[in-house]
């Protein structure tokens, strides 16, 4: 099967997709990606003593009002009425990174991969912020969809190490 845009029209014009004959059903989306930083900043991250406050409990609530906020940013996404959010970190000291992962779950017509894509990123990105008076050299890096459930097209995986 000949896989095709769907967000342009026969004469090559930019639309949203017509969601109007899909089933609602339940739609799961997972993505991944990290910050590499420097031993300074993962020590004041993980001790509590970066100034602006918390990084991670912060990161976390920018990155699930990234995620109500994706149809705003990314122009041809459907509103969504978001039914669950999450957004976990793991902090790898060996490898100087800090992976967040973010959840998000709906009952929809459309999926929830670019909401969770978008809150990955926001939520590294406030690290990035936060931290940028330690250290300007970290590195947003390996940002993917790691699953993804629900729709016609059933369930993906692209889990990475």
């Amino acid at each position: 099967m000949d896989k095709k845009f769907t967000h342009f029209n026969e004469q090559g014009e930019a639309i949203m997709v017509d969601v109007t004959g899909k089933n609602e059903t339940e739609r799961i989306a997972v993505a991944k990606g990290k910050i590499k930083v420097g031993s300074e900043v993962m020590e004041q991250v993980k001790s509590g003593d970066v100034e602006k406050g918390d990084v991670l409990g912060i990161a976390r609530i920018a990155g699930i009002m990234a995620v109500k906020k994706t149809s705003e940013l990314i122009p041809l996404c459907h509103p969504l009425f978001i039914s669950k959010c999450r957004i976990d970190f793991e902090l790898d000291e060996v490898a100087g990174c800090i992976e967040a992962i973010c959840t998000v779950k709906v009952a929809h017509k459309t999926g929830v991969e670019m909401e969770a894509l978008t809150g990955v990123n926001v939520a590294l990105l406030t690290i990035y912020d936060m931290c940028k008076a330690v250290d300007k050299k970290m590195e947003l890096t390996g940002i993917h969809l790691a699953y993804k459930s629900g729709g016609k097209s059933g369930v993906f995986s692209n889990e990475k190490s």
